[in-house]
């Protein structure tokens, strides 16, 4: 298998920057997944990997060979598309073998290496049937041997389950995480669905616009976003983030024990959140800022809470297993939109609309972004 590095990696259409200066190694073995909304650039990266697309700016490795002058079909690695790609006139053992035949492998490789990949995907019983026989799921199968038939150093699959269903798209993902496990592929793997990412990635890139927000575990892109954009992408219902004001800080002699206090307002609320001395050491002269919080750091009672705040519930959403109840702070003075806090809570926490709840913030799961670079402040 095989490591890859990106180094300053630009690719334009026309006027439109669709991958911005992409730094990015992918160690050997390692599952990644490019996670971002549509036109984030993660497909063109892939495709300019695969030498589908030929970069403007910087240099692509495989294996540390520089690749960005080998055609598709020299670079070693195979490509899964969104749409299968499947010949309708081969059957599934054909589909499968045509990658060996393209080179002319011999005949008894190309069965035996056939056989391989598909007890490896449970399709035996398939190999005479013709794509128009088969469900979504035994098509990605199929998609799959086809690229694994021909033992590449990598696998870049381009949002290969967004056209299953919503059960089968969970078995594909335990199933392919296994797959790529027994192999030891280097894989590459692309998709606007965070939980699949969060599910079967070793390492997440994070995209927008062009542009890398983070690389990371699942974890650390959750719990320690670098920017608003990953703030807000990971996780459902997404991070609260709420404009304020440092509204007053208590100067810290050099010759004095006493501990620094400063109290952070959010902007068109009654709410004030007062910072630790550990985060206002963090703050250097910022004063305006972005509060993060995700729903489940969220405090709330029925009961008056020590150093808490009142306010009214303006709805509540009973999913069963959580309640996402979405709690009213104000009203944005400029736009009219109403500041809404929304905190996850266990099913059995009542509240109604128009109800008055108690609630405060879990102080260790606090984040806090600068107003104008949107970046987190470390």
């Amino acid at each position: 298998m095989a490591e890859i590095r990106l180094e300053h990696v630009t690719k334009r259409f026309g006027d439109v920057v669709a991958v911005n200066d992409m730094n990015l190694e992918i160690h050997n073995q390692e599952f990644v997944v490019f996670l971002g909304p549509s036109g984030c650039g993660k497909t063109t990266t892939l495709r300019a990997i695969a030498g589908l697309e030929q970069p403007d700016e910087g240099d692509i490795f495989v294996d540390g060979n520089r690749v960005n002058t080998l055609s598709p079909a020299d670079r070693d690695v195979a490509f899964v598309f969104q749409f299968y790609a499947l010949y309708p006139h081969l059957t599934v053992y054909d589909n499968i073998a045509f990658p060996l035949k393209a080179v002319k492998a011999a005949k008894s490789e190309i069965q035996e290496r056939v056989t391989e990949v598909a007890d490896i995907l449970q399709i035996q019983g398939m190999l005479d049937r013709k794509p128009s026989h088969l469900s979504g799921g035994e098509m990605q199968r199929v998609a799959l041997g086809r690229a694994m038939v021909r033992r590449p150093k990598a696998f870049l699959m381009d949002e290969p389950m967004s056209n299953l269903d919503a059960k089968l798209r969970v078995d594909m993902r335990t199933e392919l995480k296994r797959l790529q496990r027994r192999l030891g592929a280097t894989t590459i793997f692309v998709t606007h669905d965070q939980v699949e990412a969060m599910s079967m990635a070793d390492r997440i890139v994070i995209m927008h616009q062009g542009s890398l927000q983070q690389v990371g575990t699942p974890q650390e892109v959750y719990n320690q976003p670098q920017t608003v954009f990953v703030a807000q992408f990971m996780g459902s219902p997404a991070m609260n983030l709420i404009t304020g004001k440092l509204q007053s800080q208590t100067d810290l002699a050099l010759d004095s024990g006493d501990t620094p206090e400063a109290v952070l307002h959010l902007t068109d609320t009654d709410v004030r959140f007062k910072l630790s001395a550990e985060k206002i050491s963090r703050l250097g002269l910022l004063d305006e800022l972005i509060l993060g919080i995700r729903p489940e750091h969220i405090i709330v009672s029925n009961e008056p809470i020590e150093q808490g705040t009142s306010a009214t519930v303006h709805l509540v959403e009973a999913l069963g297993s959580v309640n996402i109840i979405d709690i009213l702070l104000g009203e944005n003075r400029e736009t009219g939109d109403l500041i809404i806090l929304r905190a996850r809570t266990h099913p059995a926490f009542r509240a109604d609309a128009g109800q008055s709840i108690w609630f405060d913030f879990d102080p260790n799961q606090v984040h806090l972004f600068d107003r104008h670079t949107e970046r987190v402040i470390a």
